[in-house]
């Protein structure tokens, strides 16, 4: 078989489907057979300067994919199967590997150089493999070292870095790869190639340099070679370079003080001279200095950095010279840029810095921008008109309500009338201008809005003109009346201004749903966000009439598309994304109007049809779909209460389909939740349907194939059952607390340096006492003893989340009522455990102490309960 993998990788991209079919299988049997000499042969062919380079190619991509996976749980399987294979197999593959880095062909050599990141980091971590980078420098140091070789192994330590952790190299490795990479991107002694792979190498090499960075002489050697790198000949190494210097922003911010003058030169040139690309990278920089002075604003820290950090004040020291610069950038738009979404060009670069900058310092930003959009805002180059209106939209946030209210209050009109200008460019950025007027200056709760009884009849009657208008400029306009809409949420009795204007709303909104072209930019869905932030914000006791008959009209479209011909998966795509927009309309609707005891009859009389055509929606079979009907079956749930048992026998085989639906994870996240509402509704009348629920959720928590972020919210589901059902949950108390006990055990090893593995951790944390509390309670009134012997275990666990250095608030709030659950559930069996665990009251102590109210009130209940049973 070996022998024959050539003819197999030319075979299996054959245009002949049946010969490509025929040499798939025999691949997949080959791996299945014998995936060490597999992999071996794979490595072989890649490395053959003999091999045509078609099959080469091919060994790469199927080396790389038996290495890696997205899913993180194929990723964990594959990682697995390479550690069993033999080390001596191992090294004979990364042998073959490390010699096609010298490969004549560049495409083997740029193929193997990932294949190698790909093991590194699966062997690195687990100190294996220390060869490596002296390997690599070794390419890098011998005097007859080919540049195609240099340009390899820098493109190899390139993707090294990316894969692996700064702590998984010791410092003298860090500091050889950097001297090795720097050094590569010497003018003088190497070739362009090698140049750019070592620019390359360095952006992933950054977060490494930590303490190169400290050093005076070493970060001012590595500067001086970025900066110089940054003027070079050929566009592609000065935009490496350029996102070096994007990195360096964001990662060294504390000791840029000393270069600040020489790369606001670098990147003013750059911006006002330079190809496209590498000007993005250069107003790139000051957006990344945004952020981080932003984030020293708000936090007083920069991430990851200590409290210590320093706010240098690097924008408000540039805005002389940099609003100018990126005003500028405005007025180079593209001609065709408002018919493309995805379109990234300089003058929307430049207008998002712009904005940041007025994030980062307020007012001072309004008196050096307004004369640009006076000076342009009336000129006949549109060109001139549509970035003086840019300008204004994106200094809208940031600045104080004093500075720009009277600012906003004159202008409003004058951008009203500009949504009848003869540009659609100019329309388009009029719109979103509009939007951010309405998003962040237009809040009647807080007492401050630029819109008044007197203007909103006209700023509505424009708006919805306006929606009819190119499908661009109608997207834009939804946003506007979304935020417009939004400012009369919680307004009291302000909202009844927009009363008289919701059904031309409503009406606009849903013949634009219905454009021919409604899929251009995301129209349609955007005008179904649009229609559910209006119902949302409307005021129920005024609007109930028109929310029903906006009910009756979606559920009629509803039932249209159930009857909608389907030929092609494109059409059944249509029918998915039309219904899901639908359902996800009908759950604000149900949510609206079971929100007073005056509207909740209303919804309770539509149930029946709502629920009718909701379980015919779910014979269609797509997960959107299945996701937007089940979050409005939730809502339902909560609505109806007891009532809502009796479409549980139609419902449950849905909610058992979710259950199992692990390759569309969402699906299954969802109807969790709603087994959660469902359960809160009906009580114990759920009863009957639990053994079936309770097995799918305890597989699931077992399963390898489930994606992980499902099961915390099927731990605080078991909280959810037992609350529901009471005594009845005495049956499923061993397997559910074995499970918590194995989570909070993955919790107790878990790597905290890794931020989305911390994020999880949290999350199954918090879920871990959600349950705890929920079988507590459930048990509270006729079985408590059952906890008894969990109680132990449970005060170890709270301990451990005590211990922690860095703890989320949601947990510490979980932890602390989950402690006062155990006290209320098991009164005075729990006083040795509460006296024995001395941390308790330093827990409390802290909480007592919390500027959170909420967190503050949980502790003062705990407080109380515990103290009932000690005293």
């Amino acid at each position: 078989m070996a022998m024959e993998i050539t003819q197999f990788l030319l075979a299996a991209q054959s245009p002949d489907a049946n010969i490509r079919t025929q040499a798939e299988a025999s691949l997949r049997q080959f791996q299945e057979q014998s995936l060490p000499l597999f992999l071996l042969s794979l490595s072989v062919e890649l490395a053959n300067n003999e091999k045509p380079l078609e099959s080469r190619r091919l060994a790469g991509i199927v080396l790389k994919n038996s290495l890696d996976a997205k899913d993180s749980v194929r990723k964990e399987h594959l990682v697995q199967q390479w550690m069993a294979i033999e080390i001596s197999m191992k090294a004979q593959i990364k042998d073959l590997l490390l010699r096609t880095l010298g490969s004549s062909a560049s495409e083997a050599r740029h193929t193997s150089a990932q294949v190698i990141a790909k093991v590194a980091s699966i062997e690195i971590p687990r100190k294996q493999w220390p060869e490596l980078i002296g390997s690599l420098l070794k390419n890098m140091t011998q005097q007859d070292s080919p540049a195609a070789l240099k340009q390899a192994t820098l493109e190899t330590l390139g993707y090294v870095c990316e894969e692996i952790s700064h702590q998984d190299l010791v410092q003298d490795e860090v500091n050889s790869v950097l001297t090795a990479v720097v050094q590569g991107m010497n003018l003088a002694e190497h070739s362009c190639e090698v140049r750019l792979a070592a620019t390359k190498a360095l952006y992933n090499a950054l977060d490494f340099a930590q303490t190169n960075f400290e050093n005076d002489m070493e970060r001012n050697y590595i500067m001086k070679v970025v900066c110089e790198t940054a003027i070079s000949k050929e566009a592609d190494i000065r935009q490496a370079a350029f996102e070096c210097l994007v990195s360096i922003a964001s990662t060294y911010y504390d000791v840029l003080e000393p270069y600040m003058q020489t790369l606001f030169q670098l990147t003013s040139n750059a911006v006002k001279g330079d190809e496209e690309s590498v000007a993005l990278q250069a107003i790139e920089f000051w957006s990344s200095i945004c952020d981080e002075e932003i984030e020293l604003q708000e936090y007083g820290t920069l991430e990851g950095g200590d409290s210590g950090s320093t706010h240098s004040h690097f924008i408000e020291k540039a805005l002389p010279y940099l609003v100018p610069l990126l005003l500028d950038t405005l007025l180079k738009q593209e001609e065709d840029q408002d018919q493309d979404d995805s379109i990234w060009n300089i003058s929307m670069s430049g207008g998002t810095c712009l904005g940041l900058v007025a994030r980062t310092v307020g007012d001072s930003v309004v008196k050096l921008v307004m004369p640009f959009v006076e000076g342009n805002i009336l000129k006949p180059d549109w060109h001139c008109r549509e970035a003086a209106t840019y300008a204004f939209g994106s200094i809208l946030e940031g600045p104080s309500l004093e500075t720009l209210g009277p600012l906003v209050s004159n202008g409003l009109d004058f951008l009203l009338n500009a949504m009848r200008d003869e540009n659609n460019h100019v329309k388009d950025t009029t719109a979103w201008a509009l939007s951010r007027i309405f998003e962040f200056l237009h809040c009647p709760a807080s007492g401050f809005s630029v819109v008044s009884p007197e203007n909103l009849e006209r700023i509505v009657t424009v708006l919805l003109e306006s929606i009819n208008d190119a499908p661009n400029v109608a997207e834009k306009v939804c946003g506007a009346i979304y935020y417009l809409a939004q400012g009369y949420e919680d307004a009291g009795t302000n909202s009844s201004h927009l009363t008289q204007h919701i059904p031309r709303i409503i009406s606009e909104l849903l013949k634009t749903a219905e454009r021919t072209d409604g899929s251009d930019f995301k129209l349609r869905t955007s005008a179904y966000e649009t229609l559910n932030e209006v119902v949302r914000s409307s005021n129920v006791v005024e609007t109930s009439l028109i929310i029903l008959e906006l009910l009756k009209s979606i559920l009629h479209k509803l039932g249209q598309t159930l009857e909608l011909q389907i030929v092609s998966s494109d059409d059944r795509e249509k029918q998915g994304d039309l219904q899901a927009s639908l359902c996800a309309v009908i759950q604000v609707i149900i949510q609206k109007l079971s929100s007073t005891d005056e509207t909740k009859p209303s919804i309770l009389q539509a149930a029946d049809t709502i629920m009718f055509l909701f379980l015919r929606v779910f014979a269609c079979r797509r997960s959107t779909v299945h996701e937007e009907a089940m979050l409005a079956i939730g809502a339902l749930a909560h609505a109806s209460g007891p009532e809502f048992e009796k479409y549980m026998p139609e419902l449950y085989k849905y909610l058992e389909m979710g259950l199992q639906n692990f390759e569309e994870y969402e699906v299954c996240a969802i109807t969790v939740g709603v087994i959660g509402d469902i359960c809160r509704a009906l009580e114990d009348k759920v009863l009957p349907y639990c053994d079936g629920i309770m097995n799918h959720l305890v597989c699931n928590l077992q399963s390898a194939e489930l994606n992980r972020s499902v099961k915390p919210p099927i731990f605080s589901c078991f909280g959810d059952i037992a609350l529901a059902i009471g005594e009845q949950f005495s049956k499923y108390i061993e397997p559910t607390v074995a499970m918590m006990r194995s989570a909070a055990e993955v919790c107790a090893q878990m790597d905290n340096s890794d931020e989305e593995l911390m994020d999880y951790g949290n999350q199954l944390k918090r879920s871990i006492f959600e349950a705890y509390s929920g079988i507590l309670q459930g048990f509270k009134d006729s079985k408590p003893e059952l906890m008894l012997p969990h109680a132990g275990h449970l005060f170890q666990f709270i301990e451990l989340v005590f211990r922690e250095k860095y703890r989320d608030e949601s947990v510490t709030k979980a932890a602390v009522a989950v402690m006062g659950d155990l006290a209320d559930a098991l009164g005075p069996n729990t006083k040795i455990l509460f006296k024995d665990n001395a941390f308790c009251v330093q827990f409390l102590g802290e909480c007592l102490q919390s500027d959170d109210e909420h967190l503050k009130e949980t502790a003062n209940w705990t407080q109380v309960m515990i103290a009932r049973i000690v005293s």
